[in-house]
């Protein structure tokens, strides 16, 4: 998705030099979040499992940007893929922890919850972004000022969600977020941001949350990938915070 008509992705050097890893990233808050550090001077590595033209055209899209395919679910698949950074680019300073997957289950349907939903939603949204953080540790600490930025959830904090499966699994992402940063710290920096609704086209369809939100949220609106990738951008340059799960729900928490 590009930028809102009437806006800008904002320009600096912040990370001139730095290699960044972007999983899930040929569109919605993957794809902002790329433009934004391209445009802050970083080699950006797109990366899908699906969605493989997307990739390589918004890869095309970046200065000396990169595409590489590969399922963060799949435990060979996550250490190719900081291989292939490495090898393509030289480096790597950060790792946008951004692949997700769900399934839309009502919370009072426990019988659809059965154990493969579990399995799969936890394969790559638990699972998936500790095998990428383990691979990626050894380069993040060579860096210097590596960092690693995850996208949780409001239903890792409220119990909300479009399942139970995928809420529990962010709650799990969220307190791997603290725990990392308790223990890579000083070398490696780790937060995370936690959106609510997000317009984006995995959720295109979904006109009562969308409703729900207008109606509740102090903002009266649901957040673009505009919206979120600014937090990561924020929580990137913020060489003194760690260990944050940053909400960005436009104030629908406090409802």
């Amino acid at each position: 998705m590009s930028a809102s008509p009437g806006t800008q992705t904002p320009t600096d050097d912040r990370f001139a030099g730095q290699v960044v890893l972007i999983t899930g990233s040929s569109s919605g808050i993957g794809a902002e979040t790329a433009r934004r550090f391209a445009a802050s001077g970083a080699t950006v590595v797109v990366n899908s499992v699906t969605s493989v033209d997307a990739g390589r055209a918004l890869a095309a899209e970046l200065p000396g940007g990169v595409y590489l395919q590969a399922d963060v679910a799949d435990e060979a698949d996550t250490s190719r893929l900081i291989s292939e950074v490495v090898t393509a680019c030289g480096r790597l300073d950060v790792l946008v922890n951004n692949a997700g997957t769900t399934a839309v289950i009502p919370h009072g349907d426990l019988e659809a919850a059965g154990p493969d939903v579990w399995r799969r939603i936890f394969d790559t949204n638990v699972i998936g972004a500790w095998q990428l953080t383990v691979a990626a540790v050894p380069h993040l600490r060579e860096s210097g000022q590596g960092q690693v930025v995850n996208v949780s959830s409001l239903a890792g904090e409220r119990p909300v969600g479009s399942s139970i499966p995928y809420a529990c699994s962010k709650a799990a992402l969220s307190h791997m977020t603290r725990l990392l940063a308790n223990t890579l710290g000083p070398d490696i920096r780790v937060n995370a941001v936690a959106p609510g609704l997000v317009d984006t086209p995995w959720t295109a369809d979904w006109d009562l949350v969308r409703e729900f939100v207008k109606a509740q949220s102090p903002m009266q609106r649901s957040a673009t990938p505009e919206d979120v990738a600014e937090v990561i951008m924020g929580l990137a340059r913020s060489t003194y915070v760690t260990g944050q799960v940053v909400l960005v729900d436009g104030g629908l928490s406090l409802r």
